[in-house]
């Protein structure tokens, strides 16, 4: 089997860390290592790491710089980008390695949202699934890739938002990134406190965005001020 390299961007969500650190301890395929990459460089998040024996590293409050540094510390043959709130199947570390040996470079979970769910979930979640198969994948549903398919497609870009999409595109035109049929379940706090459908609205605005070349940084501030 390939070792893992879990990687973990975190900015003040200590609990739903905690809870995803035992998660990954009590894999029945472990993680080689766990390394979490906290933007916030605050000492109850590394208390969390010490607690289920993950590799803490201070970052900048920015996801993608916070994920290429976790990326550089990191150790494994395959990388595994998840969200620090995300809840994990029952054997996530195996389904990636079956993909990794059937000659994929990478790929990504089933979006799933978590309990407690409402009826917007089940036309969101199909929805998702077929946006996925022809654009982009976020982070939120673990992406993995080999180390040199990382390297060959050139990381994460360097943004607080979108920081994934110039590295997944990559990883297409290098070989087969595949979709898991093993969902990967999402926190859907957000969209309980934004609104469902207000929260896919400025989503998907901010998507358009920044495929019109709106900056990064300009969205982020966007994002920032529409959910809070």
């Amino acid at each position: 089997m390939s070792s893992f390299s879990a990687i973990i961007p975190c900015y003040h969500d200590e609990a739903k860390l905690g809870d995803l650190l035992n998660q990954l301890q009590s894999l029945p395929h472990r993680p080689l290592e766990t390394v979490v990459v906290d933007g916030a460089d605050n000492k109850a998040c590394r208390k969390v790491c010490d607690q289920y024996g993950a590799r803490w590293l201070a970052g900048e409050p920015c996801r993608g710089r916070q994920l290429l540094a976790g990326a550089a510390l990191a150790q494994g043959d395959v990388l595994w980008f998840l969200h620090a709130d995300n809840r994990l199947p029952p054997d996530p570390v195996m389904a990636m390695d079956l993909a990794i040996k059937r000659g994929a470079v990478g790929g990504y979970f089933r979006f799933r949202f978590d309990s407690p769910r409402a009826w917007p979930a089940f036309l969101l979640e199909p929805a998702i699934a077929f946006r996925c198969r022809f654009g982009v994948p976020y982070g939120d549903q673990g992406l993995f890739m080999t180390r040199q398919a990382y390297a060959g497609a050139g990381g994460h870009s360097p943004w607080p938002l979108f920081e994934e999409v110039s590295l997944v595109r990559g990883l297409r035109r290098l070989g087969g990134f595949l979709p898991l049929r093993e969902p990967l379940f999402v926190d859907p706090r957000r969209w309980h406190r934004d609104g469902w459908w207000r929260r896919t609205w400025v989503n998907r605005n901010l998507a358009l965005a920044f495929a019109c070349g709106a900056a990064p940084d300009q969205l982020a501030a966007r994002y920032r001020s529409t959910t809070t």
